[in-house]
């Protein structure tokens, strides 16, 4: 398998600050990756280096073949190739749109529209994606009137639009409830299992949202690598205690993860 991502040696340094330093990780194609971290790890960073919105300061980054700033590299080529799905690609969006509207303009590279015409054939692979993460019934809700989940699964949709070899996951079920996120990590594990979906890459901070499908884990801290390997490997209490600075359990509940801490003596 070829990778989908290489990271060598990579450093993001900001006002004399490591955003992530000395990072080396790749994804091979058609695996599924969630990145653990407490807050400031440095997991939105490799998130928007992986968007190819974001250089290295040090070190190499690959993505789908081509090299960050490398000779010959388009980044406006390479980012229809890049599905993503986040806050701040839901700030960009304009809330008046409608939730069939907000996909299409994926098709063309835009968020808003802009008197284009769409095809018939963009219009019912969009509809098609909506369907799969439960939308079908929201098309012509207005984007800025939909609950946090539904905004989250509109989302999502919008990043498959054009087909990416890869796709992005900033968070996707932060500020939901246990319902919608319940929902939304059954529609995420579909999508996981799907042999035809893209390559994935998910950030989180629970380990209860990491969907079933997902094959790997990257676990970082302070901006460097603790663990990344197989999911069933790496996911360990040691581990995961390690990343958030405290004592904490790791249990396997069938195909889904949980974790807690111990109780203070």
């Amino acid at each position: 398998m070829s990778d989908v991502l290489e990271l060598v040696d990579v450093s993001v340094v900001r006002d004399g600050r490591a955003l992530v330093d000395g990072v080396s990780w790749s994804v091979k194609e058609g695996e599924r990756w969630v990145i653990l971290g407490p807050n400031g790890a440095g997991k939105t960073t490799l998130l928007n280096i992986a968007s190819s919105y974001l250089f290295p300061t040090r070190g190499t980054a690959r993505i789908l073949g081509e090299q960050l700033g490398g000779v010959g590299t388009d980044v406006f080529e390479l980012r229809p190739r890049i599905g993503m799905a986040g806050v701040a690609m839901a700030e960009k969006l304009p809330k008046r749109q409608t939730v069939l509207q907000t996909v299409l303009t994926a098709a063309y590279g835009m968020t808003a529209t802009w008197n284009e015409d769409y095809d018939p054939v963009d219009e019912e692979r969009a509809k098609a994606f909506l369907d799969r993460l439960g939308m079908n019934d929201y098309l012509d809700r207005k984007f800025g009137s939909l609950s946090e989940g539904e905004r989250k699964r509109t989302l999502i949709a919008r990043a498959m639009m054009t087909d990416p070899e890869l796709l992005l996951l900033d968070e996707p079920a932060a500020g939901l409830d246990l319902g919608g996120r319940e929902d939304l990590v059954r529609r995420l594990g579909r999508l996981a299992r799907d042999p035809y979906a893209p390559s994935m890459i998910m950030v989180t901070h629970h380990v209860e949202e990491i969907a079933p499908g997902f094959t790997h884990v990257l676990m970082i801290r302070q901006g460097k690598v603790l663990a990344a390997g197989p999911v069933e490997m790496e996911l360990t209490s040691r581990n995961l205690s390690h990343c958030f600075g405290l004592p904490l359990v790791v249990e396997r509940l069938g195909d889904r993860w949980a974790a807690h801490g111990l109780p203070l003596k």
